[in-house]
């Protein structure tokens, strides 16, 4: 039975917004593309932009596509790039192949493209269609325009609680409040993510290892990012020990001890220095947007309670993750954020949800910051 025109754009769009999420964790500070080329209504190419940015997605289905690209439609996950860095632009490269057609979801903010690609597509003559998948290419992406957009990473905050929001009893024991497949989630989170950080508290208490840990994914683990502003952090640290296998970052003051640093740095950790806060603290919307300079687009926080409450007061929590386990600990239990010193309920952060799923006996409920 032959598909209509539209339904053969929107799977072929799915398809590619597919690919793109097969990205999202390894192409910092490059976005995760997608890109499907369909001839005859048969798919002759398929292609995501590759570990480190590069190639491209679009030059991946073309290559694969050879000379059938030519005449073909191709379906991309955000404007083709138009411009010169480490590769060619993938304008070119579709005008070179010859595709008659570019279905794409949405323009590029980066002010190198910016409507540029599709300018460019149009002028060699191909058909360009915008819109299709919009919302979806953008929440996948989030992360990339985030950055262009305020210089910092997304952050995503994942809390894994009993139902009365703890995250330990008050002899601090929480292994495990969440059962076995919401633990296989939370590796997953952190392939996807480019960096996952925690705070100090967590580290000296846990000791863990921040890493993904999933059979076929144990090459995705994020940059590890600690915020520790006294460099309490001990060499005998997962972070610290393993950090010529899984890069080792270390958010701190300047005025951190330099013996310190050095060992630190002789253990193959990366210091990065931060300005305080008017309290001493690490100032927090510093520490982001050190982390989106070098590059950083996707952020997954972990915990503490301390380090998610100066999250959520600043407003930085831009998606929510919380795992529910059907178990209650009580009022004397560690609470998974801090106080917020909040007075009135109009001051509380707040978020929409996106979905609610069950997970093994667990609840994981994803959410998104609303607009102040």
């Amino acid at each position: 039975m032959a598909i209509d025109g539209r339904r053969l754009d929107e799977r072929s769009m799915r398809a590619a917004l597919a690919l793109a999420r097969r990205g999202l964790g390894s192409v910092w500070p490059n976005p995760a593309v997608g890109c499907v080329v369909v001839k005859e209504g048969r798919v002759v190419g398929r292609g995501w932009t590759q570990p480190g940015g590069r190639p491209h997605g679009e030059t991946e289905a073309l290559r694969r596509a050879g000379e059938a690209a030519c005449g073909a439609t191709a379906y991309v996950s955000l404007e083709p790039c138009c411009h010169w860095g480490r590769t060619p632009p993938c304008t070119d490269a579709l005008i070179a192949a010859g595709v008659r057609r570019v279905v794409v979801t949405l323009e590029d903010p980066d002010p190198r493209v910016a409507g540029g690609g599709l300018r460019q597509l149009r002028a060699a003559g191909i058909v360009v269609e915008t819109g299709l998948c919009a919302e979806e290419a953008a929440e996948i992406n989030a992360g990339f325009f985030c950055r262009l957009r305020y210089g910092r990473p997304l952050v995503t905050l994942k809390l894994a609680t009993s139902l009365d929001g703890r995250i330990a009893t008050s002899a601090g024991h929480s292994q495990w409040i969440t059962g076995p497949p919401a633990r296989e989630c939370a590796h997953v989170l952190r392939a996807a993510h480019d960096a996952i950080m925690v705070g100090t508290g967590t580290l000296l208490a846990d000791d863990p290892q921040l890493t993904c840990r999933l059979p076929g994914l144990r090459d995705r683990s994020p940059v590890r990012v600690v915020i520790d502003r006294q460099l309490r952090i001990s060499s005998a640290m997962k972070l610290v020990s393993g950090a010529r296998k899984v890069a080792s970052w270390v958010l701190t003051l300047p005025s951190a001890d330099p013996a310190r640093r050095q060992s630190l740095r002789d253990s193959g950790v990366t210091i990065i220095d931060v300005d305080p806060d008017p309290e001493g603290m690490i100032d927090i919307r510093a520490a982001l947007a050190a982390l989106g300079e070098r590059g950083i687009t996707r952020l997954l926080v972990e915990g503490g309670g301390r380090l998610a409450a100066a999250m959520a007061r600043a407003r930085l929590v831009d998606r929510l993750i919380w795992v529910h386990a059907p178990l209650l600990i009580g009022g004397d239990g560690i609470p998974a954020i801090a106080g917020l010193g909040l007075d009135a309920l109009a001051d509380a952060p707040s978020f929409e949800r996106l979905s609610t799923q069950t997970v093994g006996a667990d609840v994981l409920t994803v959410l998104r910051a609303r607009e102040p």
